[in-house]
């Protein structure tokens, strides 16, 4: 029954969710895929070398994450808007999340890259490896700003549903960076052979290209036309404390996942040796693969229900949920059915001949270990990811991201460190049997959560109806 909206569900609900969903997860696994191919190229020059990229991508993406989390709820607002009748209104947000990104960059993450080396060392790692994994990580982290402001211009075409947008800039990007990252990390085409600096430079710069597609769409005239794309380009304070308000909690559950996934990798499975680090590093390539997908439809989730409850209906909005959570738990149990089957095969492929028979078999023994454990979250993660895409749809953000900093904490470090300290026999194995216990625990609270019926009752804006009755309704201003 309708909660107070004419508008009626559409007859394909199924074809709706996959509209915005099926470009948006190209999008994530192209650029996952980016990440692999970099992995897969430097691994062809050293295979330890993929510990010391894994390790400084995620030392990149630790702070990146806490601002890429915050701009996500531009998805939030534009896709309520759009259903509420005042899709207009969406760019001012676009613009305010990317000035939010560009200054936490300058502040915050320039001064970062330039301390990274002593952070590594700070960890433990040897000083041979604090300088690979800086020298890699220190670029991703200088041409942050390029990234976030990328993410910042893809919320708002996911939240306005013209997700295809940000599907040919990825794609793009995805080949731009395999013929650069090719060139630079060989030594091809004239281009000196940077080895690992050279996966880093062709990222950043394909991610130039990744930006700059979407943005010429953006200030382009048929959208300027249709949404005073060009004219909103002015920092709001009202449009930063809406972001702030609801984006603080979720750059805090980013930015704390990614922080506690860097301990986990660089600390308890590194502290093992780089041959546990290599072969983390191999598995959790392959759960990105399965990941960042279904973080696609995580996003599609958040701009369907938040388009539901524009039009004022909580019942579809709730429908399109779980029809979310169903594709997501169908693709990703296959994944990890893949992972038991295929997983002596997926480690080898990043194993190059010549490496020695026994450092074979301990990166074949170790990799297919994680894989099994990879492989019995994938359900148990399509419910965490899809539900709580679901709960940013409606700006419920706070209680997600407080109980995923405590659950992280607790079970992955926590938990993860014990093992290590109790169980020394069961090596790095040990913590990733902790991650797989976190998956479980945080889907199972993320559920509760939403079948408690709480984020039904939010209302971030104003139908256009509504609007336009009330006695001095002004537009918002910039200022």
């Amino acid at each position: 029954m309708s909660t107070g909206s004419s508008e009626h569900a559409p007859d394909r609900p199924l074809a709706e969710l996959l509209k915005v969903a099926g470009p948006t997860v190209a999008t994530m696994t192209s650029y996952t895929m980016m990440q692999f191919v970099d992995k897969w190229m430097v691994s062809r020059v050293d295979p330890l070398l993929v510990g010391a990229q894994g390790d400084g991508g995620l030392a990149a993406w630790v702070p990146i994450a806490v601002a890429m989390g915050c701009v996500t709820v531009i998805n939030t607002y534009v896709s309520q808007n759009l259903g509420a009748g005042r899709p207009e209104r969406g760019a001012a947000y676009a613009w305010n999340g990317i000035w939010i990104a560009l200054a936490y960059w300058l502040v915050l993450l320039v001064p970062y890259g330039f301390l990274m080396e002593g952070v590594f060392r700070a960890a433990g790692r040897t000083e041979a490896q604090a300088a690979l994994a800086s020298s890699y990580g220190s670029i991703l982290v200088f041409g942050a700003g390029i990234t976030m402001a990328t993410r910042a211009v893809s919320q708002f075409f996911y939240g306005m549903q013209k997700a295809s947008v940000v599907m040919v800039a990825g794609v793009v990007a995805n080949i731009v960076n395999l013929a650069l990252t090719y060139a630079l990390v060989f030594g091809k085409f004239g281009l000196p052979a940077m080895g690992l600096k050279g996966s880093a430079i062709g990222t950043v710069l394909a991610t130039c290209v990744e930006l700059a597609i979407p943005m010429a769409v953006f200030l382009g005239a048929k959208m300027n036309a249709k949404y005073g794309t060009r004219g909103a380009w002015r920092p709001s304070w009202k449009h930063v404390k809406d972001l702030l308000r609801l984006g603080w909690a979720g750059g805090l559950m980013f930015g704390n996942e990614m922080l506690c996934w860097g301990v986990f990798m660089v600390y308890l499975v590194g502290h093992f040796g780089p041959r546990h680090s290599t072969a983390g590093w191999i598995a959790h390539q392959y759960m990105s693969l399965s990941f960042m997908p279904a973080v696609g439809i995580s996003v599609a989730v958040t701009a369907t229900v938040g388009k539901c409850l524009g039009m004022g209906r909580p019942d579809l909005a709730a429908n399109r949920a779980w029809l979310g959570l169903t594709v997501s738990a169908v693709y990703m149990v296959v994944c990890g059915g893949l992972f038991i089957v295929f997983r002596e095969p997926m480690v080898r492929l990043f194993i190059t001949e010549g490496t020695p028979p026994d450092e074979v078999a301990e990166l074949v023994r170790l990799g297919s270990a994680f894989l099994i454990a990879t492989a019995a979250f994938q359900f148990f993660d399509a419910i965490a990811m899809s539900l709580s895409g679901a709960l940013r749809g409606a700006g419920d953000t706070v209680w997600p991201g407080v109980v995923t900093v405590l659950l992280s904490w607790g079970i992955i470090v926590g938990g993860g460190r014990a093992l290590v300290e109790w169980r020394p026999e069961w090596e790095s194995v040990g913590p990733w049997g902790a991650a797989a216990a976190y998956i479980a625990v945080l889907s199972m609270a993320i559920l509760g959560r939403f079948l408690g019926g709480k984020w039904k009752t939010i209302k971030l804006v104003e139908r256009k109806g509504a609007a336009e009755a009330a006695a001095g309704a002004v537009v918002d201003g910039i200022v």
